[in-house]
């Protein structure tokens, strides 16, 4: 090693520019020009073991983007001291013991103390030449790539030759060496110093590699012999089922059947494929919200709980958080998914595979459990959907408990033993211009079977590779910390409860999947499919004038910069009419040219998959949709009324929509009136409050097309409503009153011409059926047959004010048509 370190400077410079030739960094963090170092002071890099193919790529990188030189030397004073150092390693003598580190940094400190006009700044870097997860067996650890363990020099020269496009720098704050110094010993000083880098550069291995990977074997052999599986597996044996050997078997083989196999040269190879297969199919993808995330990343276990619209969402989140420096997590993904080629493929690359029920297999759930358990411990970042399964109709869907409580009874369980790391939720909104599985999700909504996923029909998407889909947003949500969480929802009394499955779990779980659904909805990404699709489906005919569109979309626009419909919500970049023609490249809608301006339509085919765009982000303008909807058919307002008329019916829409309810309605319908009005939609009107612009009939028009947006959503509440009212209290059951109210809507889209499957989807009726018992409208009896009090009649006939009389009789020919037939059938029966 003193060899090399006698290097001269003249060839040291060569190999500095070798590497530059050599070396092509895939991520250097943050960027160059976004260090915020201070010119004034003096610059010293540091990295975390003395190696010196850092510290030549190191001196390159800051040659070729005009930062400070790593290369050569730092004045301080009178004193000369090296541009780069190093945390010392610790070695081992020949004869046993441990050799003394050199103290690092306190040259540095005596020249500052020497002289208090001097200052200087520790950088921190860190050098990833390539990014294998710490796995203890297998040719790749010791040729291809950065792991928990340090590397010889062998092993360093191979990882050069192998990863020169895989390499990754992350340069930390700099730290200011001046205010540690403090009049301290500069031998203390060193050492605080070097400790806090030591763990800076601890949590930023933590965040790029995640926590080292035992054999795959050696993780299923301790999770089937684990307390837990033993228990459960003389517990079986008792019962008479099955032989302790064979059920120890069995144990083996749910582990094999469940766990990943997460290997660096498949991430390697799926990370190209990918960036292949995204620049054929998107013109791009766009990530906001990744900062907070980085920060977490260092110290919390991490569960991604991304929405569920495409098949594509499970390869997308890990080649992005790849891509960002962040390890890719484990993926919860459905067996239906372990088929031939695709699954092994898949498990290496990340994924772990569960049965969708395993209610009745004790022995299943057990190992599941312990296996999620054992990394969520050793805290490996996690993948799953809270939804369950892909969003046919586009809307969020409601959160299941099962993975939810999964998660939280582990880290309970850490708790108890005084091990739990922190962990946080990370909700993610994943926005698309166009999905592959479109004309699948309009065959199921319209009652066809799903397919079941085969390697030949994955073949069949490549068809669809050389199509047009547009960009891709990948928004992350307001990350959820579990314990503090808990500290708000139950107070300080979990934390001495000491049980795994504590009597709170079952009414806190649906709450928390809630929560990250709001949080998930609240980063929502508008784009020009989605934003197009708002204002065509909510006209009569699904055809609208393009300069109507162009001022309605503009509308839709300044209405979310103004009062934003959640936290993180994205705006596209451009104007109107370039979001206009990217719908037409996409396919979504047609133009029909007119002497007196341009039409913009889109036949029953486009319609229907719009549905899907629109609901994406419908919940966005609920509020602004429903405060406009209430002036439809009257046309003047006060404050005070209107909360009145729509308070009833607010919060079981913003249940159904996925949005967070405000603190005060009053004060949120004071905001939108009043941004309406800036927005030139509504007119204030003295004592009477405000109403609807009389001379500006265009403005009238945009107000309708706001409005439009909500209408669907009313009519479902209307028609189950009207449906519950006249069969009377403790006549129906949840499941009667939600397959009625279903078929009512069937019809009423029927009658009005509105080709649109999702409109009667039988889901969103047992949403309003919960979201009423949520309120308090409705309990059950013994019997579970619905009840409820003259006061829902009594709301219901507030709200029913909110319908012109036009579309009030319609709606009530369609109910009278349904209650005149159930009368019939019962008289039959």
């Amino acid at each position: 090693m003193a060899l090399l370190h006698s290097l001269t400077a003249p060839l040291r410079a060569s190999m500095s520019r070798l590497l530059d030739a050599w070396v092509r960094p895939r991520l250097i963090e943050p960027a160059p020009d976004a260090l915020a170092l201070d010119p004034g002071q003096a610059v010293v890099y540091v990295l975390p073991r003395p190696a010196l193919s850092d510290t030549w790529l190191l001196a390159a990188l800051t040659r070729r983007h005009g930062l400070p030189l790593a290369a050569g030397s730092v004045r301080l004073g009178e004193r000369r001291l090296p541009g780069v150092l190093a945390l010392p390693a610790t070695r081992r003598r020949l004869l046993g013991g441990k050799t003394r580190a050199r103290p690092p940094f306190q040259a540095l400190v005596e020249a500052l103390q020497a002289d208090p006009a001097l200052s200087l700044q520790l950088v921190p870097v860190s050098v990833f030449w390539g990014r294998a997860p710490g796995k203890r067996f297998g040719f790749w650890r010791l040729v291809a790539a950065d792991s928990w363990q340090l590397t010889g020099r062998l092993r360093r020269l191979l990882s050069m030759l192998v990863n020169r496009r895989s390499v990754e720098l992350h340069f930390g704050a700099p730290l200011n060496l001046r205010e540690l110094c403090d009049g301290r010993d500069p031998a203390l000083t060193n050492r605080k110093a070097a400790r806090l880098l030591r763990v800076h550069f601890r949590h930023v291995r933590t965040r790029v590699l995640g926590p080292d990977l035992s054999h795959r074997r050696t993780l299923i052999e301790g999770v089937a012999t684990s307390p837990e599986v033993r228990r459960v597996i003389d517990e079986l044996a008792g019962e008479g089922r099955l032989s302790q050997p064979r059920l120890r078997g069995r144990a083996l083989r749910y582990g094999r059947e469940i766990a990943s196999n997460m290997t660096y040269p498949v991430l390697r190879f799926l990370d190209g494929l990918l960036r292949r297969l995204w620049n054929r199919l998107y013109d791009g993808v766009e990530v906001r919200g990744l900062a907070e995330v980085k920060a977490l990343a260092e110290d919390h276990t991490l569960v991604y709980v991304p929405c569920h619209r495409s098949h594509i969402d499970y390869l997308l989140l890990s080649y992005v958080l790849y891509q960002e420096g962040l390890m890719p997590p484990h993926i919860a993904a459905g067996r239906n998914l372990d088929m031939p080629l695709v699954g092994p493929l898949l498990r290496r690359g990340g994924a772990f595979f569960l049965r969708r029920s395993f209610r009745d297999n004790r022995l299943y759930a057990t190992v599941f459990n312990e296996y999620l358990h054992r990394l969520i411990a050793r805290g490996h970042p996690l993948e799953y959907f809270i939804e369950g399964g892909r969003s046919r109709s586009g809307r969020m869907l409601p959160a299941r408990p099962g993975m939810l409580a999964m998660t939280l009874r582990s880290f309970l369980r850490s708790h108890a033993a005084g091990q739990a790391r922190p962990l946080a939720f990370i909700p993610v909104y994943i926005g698309y211009e166009r999905v592959i599985e479109s004309a699948s999700y309009q065959r199921e909504l319209r009652g066809g079977r799903k397919r079941k996923e085969s390697p030949l029909a994955l073949l069949r998407v490549v068809r669809h590779l050389r199509q047009p889909f547009g960009r891709v947003s990948v928004n992350v949500g307001e990350p959820l910390a579990v314990a503090p969480y808990l500290d708000a929802t139950l107070g300080e009394a979990w934390r001495s409860d000491g049980e795994e499955r504590p009597a709170w779990l079952g009414e806190l779980v649906p709450k928390l999947g809630e929560t990250l659904c709001r949080r998930i909805n609240a980063a929502a990404a508008l784009n020009p499919v989605n934003l197009v699709a708002l204002v065509l489906l909510a006209t009569p005919h699904h055809a609208i004038e393009e300069r109507l569109m162009e001022r309605q979309l503009a509308l839709l626009a300044a209405l979310q910069r103004r009062l934003p419909g959640g936290a993180r919500v994205s705006l596209p970049e451009g104007e109107p009419p370039a979001w206009i023609a990217q719908a037409l490249a996409l396919g979504m809608i047609q133009r029909r040219e007119q002497p007196l301006g341009d039409i913009l339509l889109a036949d029953a085919g486009q319609a229907g998959r719009l549905g899907w765009y629109r609901n994406n982000v419908q919940h966005l303008f609920a509020l602004a949709g429903l405060t406009a909807f209430a002036f439809r058919h009257q046309p003047a307002h006060r404050l005070e009324a209107l909360t009145e008329l729509l308070a009833p019916g607010w919060p079981i829409l913003a249940r159904e929509l996925m949005v967070a309810p405000p603190a005060s309605l009053h004060q949120a319908l004071a905001a939108m009136l009043d941004a309406l009005v800036a927005l030139g939609l509504l007119v204030p009107d003295g004592d009477a409050g405000w109403r609807r612009p009389e001379d500006d009939v265009e403005a009238g028009e945009c107000l309708d097309l706001l409005g439009q947006l909500m209408q669907p959503s009313l009519e479902r509440g209307y028609l189950l409503l009207a449906v519950l009212l006249d069969a009377g209290p403790a006549r129906l059951g949840a499941e009667e009153l939600a397959e009625r109210s279903r078929r009512l809507a069937e019809r009423l889209a029927l009658l009005s011409g509105l080709d649109s499957p999702e409109f009667f989807d039988s889901r969103l009726f047992v949403g309003l059926v919960d979201g009423l018992e949520q309120q308090g409208w409705l309990w059950r009896d013994a019997e579970e047959r619905l009840v409820f009090d003259a006061q829902l009649g009594e709301a219901a006939q507030r709200s029913r004010r909110l319908f012109d009389p036009a579309l009030r009789h319609r709606l009530q020919l369609v109910t009278r048509r349904e209650a005149d037939h159930s009368a019939v059938s019962e008289r039959c029966t």
